[in-house]
């Protein structure tokens, strides 16, 4: 496994830093009870790093009120959490097609339940127009979520600007931060969001089985699930303050754990270092992608404004083979098919040719990577060409 190159940090981050191994070792191995529920000093202390993990994170999204972030398994979770706990039947969501179907399918649900559903498309940049989000508002609208970051080509959506249109028609903002968070600045309060979503095992490098939302004050989600707390064992309702209304039973401490040490190297390289890196290496991948015959691009006329995320396609070849290909013949991983957003490939067309071969990558990704996956690329090609 030495020998991977491994471009699919779109689905989860490999490897992690070597620091958030070594802290999750050590942690699970001194501190791994149950955190908060006794006050026996190991179970303090693994308390002590749920609370300051809640900390770091609720600082990072430049929350307020660092109980509003609340831990679950992933962002898919946390996404069932937000649409579910503030859409009722008879409401109105606006919503996009970027969107994974983290976001799509709870809405597809709740539509069946009576809540009402516009998807505003993008442009042929992929981009989504904030002017058209604002002509879908309706009085009864209750919620508008967004991918900030597309985990299939890459774009990074104007948020603030979405934000800034919310805010004053008084509709509550949510987005999806599953690839944007730990690449791209995100600021609750610079960029009026309401709720951020979260997972750890992405560009956050945490293990995965971690991730959450952030909640800014005022704005209320419902619980809708119900369980232990560790705290009021009596009370027989579920509890509504925060971040109890929004967790149940026993925490992934083990994952939070890790999550604090990916956040703490993020802190320590800066965010804006690793993108840059980041994206020097995708222009690179994509200067060398455009060179080869046969190599179709998908929303790539620019990388501004862009995550390190880029889908092609070779022209007369399904994707899967083209993945197979470079995984068996070159050692390149990578990911294929629909990357679980079917409506980004519906309105670029690719939804009819099995979807699209995507490259992600990551922190530790090296120029060598991206010249081998280049070459490996062209060969396929040419091979194709050939035939």
């Amino acid at each position: 496994m030495s020998k991977l190159i491994f471009l699919d940090n779109g689905a989860t981050s490999y490897p992690k830093p070597e620091e958030v191994y070594r802290y999750m070792d050590h942690f699970y191995r001194n501190f791994g009870v149950n955190p908060g529920r006794s006050g026996y000093d190991l179970c303090m202390e693994a308390g002590l790093v749920v609370e300051e993990t809640r900390k770091m994170l609720t600082q990072f999204f430049n929350g307020t009120d660092p109980n509003r972030l609340c831990f679950g398994y992933n962002s898919t979770d946390a996404l069932n959490l937000i649409i579910s706990g503030m859409l009722r039947p008879g409401d109105h969501a606006v919503s996009t097609t970027v969107e994974h179907n983290s976001v799509l399918r709870p809405l597809y649900h709740l539509r069946r339940e009576g809540v009402d559903i516009d998807f505003v498309p993008f442009d042929g940049a992929g981009f989504v127009d904030p002017a058209e989000i604002r002509k879908m508002f309706r009085p009864n609208t209750r919620l508008v979520i967004v991918n900030h970051a597309s985990n299939v080509i890459g774009t990074v959506q104007p948020i603030a600007a979405i934000g800034k249109l919310c805010r004053e028609a008084g509709i509550p903002f949510a987005i999806d931060a599953s690839q944007s968070a730990g690449k791209v600045p995100i600021d609750m309060d610079s960029q009026c969001l309401d709720v951020v979503a979260f997972t750890g095992h992405k560009s956050l490098l945490g293990p995965t089985g971690i991730g959450g939302l952030c909640v800014r004050e005022g704005v209320e989600i419902r619980h809708t699930r119900a369980g232990g707390t560790g705290v009021r064992s009596a009370v027989r309702a579920h509890l509504d303050e925060y971040p109890y209304r929004l967790e149940y039973g026993t925490p992934n401490v083990m994952g939070i754990a890790g999550l604090k040490a990916g956040l703490t190297w993020i802190l320590g390289k800066g965010v804006e270092s690793i993108h840059a890196e980041e994206m020097r290496l995708a222009q690179i991948l994509l200067d060398g992608l455009r060179g080869i015959p046969r190599v179709v691009l998908y929303c790539l006329d620019s990388l501004e404004n862009h995550i390190a995320v880029l889908a092609f396609n070779i022209d007369g070849m399904d994707a899967a083979d083209v993945g197979t290909m470079l995984d068996v013949d070159f050692g390149i991983a990578c990911r294929t098919g629909l990357h679980c957003a079917p409506l980004v490939h519906e309105q670029m067309g690719t939804d009819k040719i099995h979807g699209a071969v995507r490259f992600g990558i990551g922190p530790f990704n090296t120029e060598e990577h991206i010249q081998a996956a280049v070459a490996a690329v062209g060969k396929i090609a040419s091979f194709r060409a050939k035939r």
